[in-house]
């Protein structure tokens, strides 16, 4: 299974949470000795299961087939893609840069596009699972959020698309929208108490993959059981 962004956050739990069921994962981030590390530390932390960390930047296609290459050569298939890498940069539109905008709009939209072009092949070989790392801001949006809305909704709309183009191969294609999660990625500060943890993003993806593969939980919103409070983060 390939984890993008599995170095911290939402994708680390991801990975801790299918080494713990023992799964054998592939995790990438842009740095290569903090994934080399975090994949370590996995392995290390667990009877069971396997990982290996790799440099790969969602912005470029030939790291991440080198990625998929490096995967099912150690694991012989690659089963799953969990295409979680992404970037926020919050500004109003007059204050938004080119920069900025490319930045998000590469990473997070396009960045899943080359990731699962990189792992179809394999995951049509396999059966594969596709699991998409959405958010509710891709069906609600917010002020100052021009960049990471239009990612978010963008990367819904895609992922619904290839749910229809790859069913009938065979690999099923699901997107989890979570809400406010207390990984420091969200916007604001003070007390996180009332935010999902990226553990129960986590459990979202695992009931993705172990459901029976008659079945298809094509869209899981996540949201906090609590409301934000008055004056929250």
């Amino acid at each position: 299974m390939w984890i993008t962004g599995g170095t911290r956050g939402i994708g680390l739990a991801v990975a801790r949470a299918l080494v713990a069921a023992g799964a054998r994962v592939l995790l990438t981030g842009r740095d290569a000795v903090t994934a080399a590390e975090a994949a370590a530390a996995l392995t290390a932390a667990q009877p069971v299961g396997d990982a290996i960390g790799l440099a790969a930047d969602v912005r470029d296609p030939a790291s991440l087939r080198a990625a998929v290459a490096a995967a099912t050569g150690r694991f012989g298939r690659l089963d799953a893609l969990i295409a979680n890498a992404g970037v926020g940069r919050m500004a109003p539109i007059q204050d938004l840069s080119e920069d900025d905008w490319r930045e998000v709009i590469d990473t997070n939209l396009t960045g899943a596009y080359h990731s699962v072009r990189a792992a179809l092949d394999a995951l049509v070989a396999s059966g594969g699972t596709i699991v998409t790392i959405g958010s509710l801001a891709g069906a609600h949006a917010f002020a100052g959020g021009a960049a990471y809305n239009a990612s978010k909704f963008g990367l819904l709309g895609f992922g619904e698309a290839i749910m229809q183009d790859l069913r009938e191969l065979g690999v099923r294609v699901a997107t989890v929208m979570p809400g406010s999660v207390a990984t420091g990625f969200s916007r604001g500060g003070g007390d996180d108490g009332w935010k999902l943890q990226a553990e129960d993003v986590a459990e979202a993806v695992a009931f993705v993959l172990r459901n029976p593969g008659r079945a298809l939980p094509s869209r899981i919103e996540l949201r906090p059981a609590r409301r934000r409070p008055p004056g929250g983060g």
